[in-house]
Parts: structure tokens; C-alpha cells; sequence
């Protein structure tokens, strides 16, 4: 029977894919669970985008489902140079919303410069569906040797984070249930990646791994990454940026920001010799601004967390769902 926690990112959704998809497809590229599959010098990746609310502060279905493939074809080195888009519509459903969806779908995809090339549309009967579902898919290209990829992950390395954590999981969250807080906006990071991963490709950097942390947050990511290389990842809780916002919806909330869901970050692992050059070319380009070392690679297995104490605890894959419906 499925769960609402077999779409969460987490342990169940791993189970999911292990036992009921891998050993059926049988493919060598699907069987690296990258952000998207490596088909020689092209890199393929689909998603299916069924947030809830559709539109919430910083952005809307439309604008996610454009960069949330995007962004995945960035993850593993490639150029993204065309999308489709397939928009399941329920009988019933605004017209003019799906003007805004469209519209910030080909905004953003105009915005990283990738086409939308392709398209489908299907309606389904009232009740079938919960309005609006856009699946996109995306083809990128792969250049000269920038092929990250957790195998290249070594003790040494840094990794470091391109902005506040949590800022998408909680826009989202505080909306649905109606959560006010005073002292700051919350508004969702969702943005295209592809100028951030220009750059790094542009400085030259030996960039080993990157991962936008989407369902299950950066915690979930860092987990597999560092499961993939067979190394444990140190984090230091004080290097983490978390908007003040942020912060206090989880504390109200009792989440953990490390868990929650974003749509506009990437998680970089390089050399830790070149962790400050890397720091500063996310800084002088979109979407990188609060760019920060947030932690290191070492000898070991699993990724722990040295809290602003002076402790450590062990981080751990989700088991169930703590934001359904958050992409």
C-alpha cells in the first residue's frame, strides 16, 4: 500500500524506488539515482510537480515545475538545452490560473535560457485530480570533463551550501496553515540554477558533487552522497545559514531546517583549497549571495552534525513525510 512517506524523498520513497522500479528497468544510468541519467554525452530527467498550494510567496506551480528540472539537469554537469511540459488539468479549472502557471513556467526557462520544446495536455473529470499537475522533462548536454559525481567525493574536501536552507519547505508550510510570523517574510527560494553552475564551470573549479536539496533538504542529499563515496560529511551547525524566519516557523513547527525542502540551493563538494574561490564565485552571481562553507569530508561513514553546543548528533534518513505535497 503506498504512503504519503513514499513520496517524501526519504526512507520509504528508497524503498520504493530499490525494490519496485530499479530491478523491473534494469538501466545502468537509472541505477546511479543521480538528479538525472547520463546517457553518454546527454543527461535526461523527468518530475512531476504537485505542490500544494499552487501559488505561494516567491513563487507557483508554473515557476517550479520549469526550474525544478532545470536544476537537476545542472546537478550532474550538464547544459540544459530543451524542455517539455505536460499539464494534467481537472474539469473545472481556472483558465486564467493556468495563464499563470504557463507564463511563469516559459518565464523562468526564458530566464536560465532553455526552450520549452514540447508539450501535452490531458483533462481529467471534477474530483480526479486536485486541479492542476505539470510533469516536465529536460535534455541537457554534457562539456568536456565536468562530470561531477558522488564517486569523486574524498576526505578533504569542503562543501559548502549557496544560500539559506529551508527558505521553500516553510514558505509553503506556513501558508497552509495559516502560520504568521513577526520579524521577516517567508518566501520561497525557487529559482533556476543554471547561472549559479556557469559559473563554477567558468572559474575551472574541480567541482566532485553537486545536489539541489529538494525533498528531505540538505540533510537527506548529504546522506546519499555521503553513503555513494563511502565517506562521513561533518557539518558545523554555526556555518549554516537559516533566515531568522525560517528558523522560528520550524521551532514552532518542531522541524528541523536541515530537512526541509528547497528549490533555489545547490550543494557543492570540490577540494577544500578551493572552497574559498568557490565561496566567492557563488557570491558575485544570482542566487549565491549568502554562500558559506558549511562543513568537510572524512575518513568514515554517515554525515554528523556539530551543534552550536559544542556536541555532535547523527543525522538520519527521514522515515515518513514531513511536508507532503511540497513539490
Amino acid at each position: 500500500m503506498i504512503l504519503m512517506g513514499h513520496g517524501a524523498g526519504g526512507r520509504l520513497s528508497h524503498q520504493l524506488v530499490e525494490e519496485h522500479f530499479l530491478p523491473r528497468f534494469g538501466s545502468s544510468a537509472l541505477s546511479e539515482l543521480m538528479d538525472a541519467g547520463v546517457v553518454g554525452e546527454l543527461a535526461l530527467t523527468t518530475d512531476a510537480f504537485v505542490v500544494t498550494p499552487r501559488v505561494f510567496p516567491g513563487g507557483c506551480l508554473g515557476r517550479l515545475a520549469a526550474a525544478g528540472t532545470i536544476n537537476d539537469l545542472c546537478m550532474v554537469g550538464a547544459v540544459p538545452v530543451g524542455l517539455s511540459a505536460a499539464f494534467i488539468l481537472e474539469e473545472g479549472f481556472s483558465l486564467e490560473e493556468l495563464d499563470l502557471h504557463v507564463q511563469a513556467l516559459a518565464d523562468c526557462a526564458a530566464e536560465a535560457g532553455v526552450p520549452v520544446v514540447a508539450g501535452d495536455t490531458k483533462v481529467v473529470p471534477r474530483g480526479a485530480a486536485d486541479g492542476l499537475f505539470i510533469t516536465t522533462s529536460g535534455v541537457g548536454r554534457l562539456e568536456g570533463g565536468f562530470r561531477p559525481s558522488p564517486r569523486l567525493v574524498r576526505p578533504g574536501d569542503a562543501v559548502i551550501v549557496s544560500g539559506t536552507l529551508g527558505d521553500h519547505g516553510m514558505a509553503v508550510m506556513a501558508l497552509r496553515e495559516g502560520l504568521a510570523l513577526g520579524g521577516g517574510e517567508l518566501r520561497s527560494d525557487v529559482a533556476p540554477l543554471a547561472g549559479l553552475v556557469r559559473a563554477l564551470r567558468g572559474a575551472g573549479l574541480e567541482v566532485h558533487a553537486m545536489r539541489d536539496p529538494t525533498r528531505g533538504g540538505a540533510a537527506q542529499s548529504l546522506l546519499e552522497i555521503a553513503g555513494d563515496a563511502g565517506v562521513r560529511i561533518t557539518l558545523d551547525e554555526a556555518q549554516i545559514p537559516v533566515r531568522g524566519p525560517v528558523r522560528a516557523a520550524c521551532e514552532i513547527l518542531g522541524l528541523d531546517p536541515l530537512y526541509v525542502a528547497n528549490e533555489g540551493k545547490l550543494l557543492l563538494i570540490l577540494p577544500a583549497a578551493q572552497a574559498d574561490e568557490a565561496v566567492a564565485v557563488l557570491r558575485d552571481a544570482r542566487y549565491g549571495q549568502a554562500a558559506a562553507v558549511i562543513g568537510r569530508v572524512e575518513e568514515g561513514r554517515g554525515v554528523v552534525l556539530r551543534t552550536s553546543l559544542g556536541t555532535t548528533r547523527s543525522l538520519r534518513m527521514a522515515a515518513g513525510e514531513l511536508l507532503p505535497r511540497i513539490c
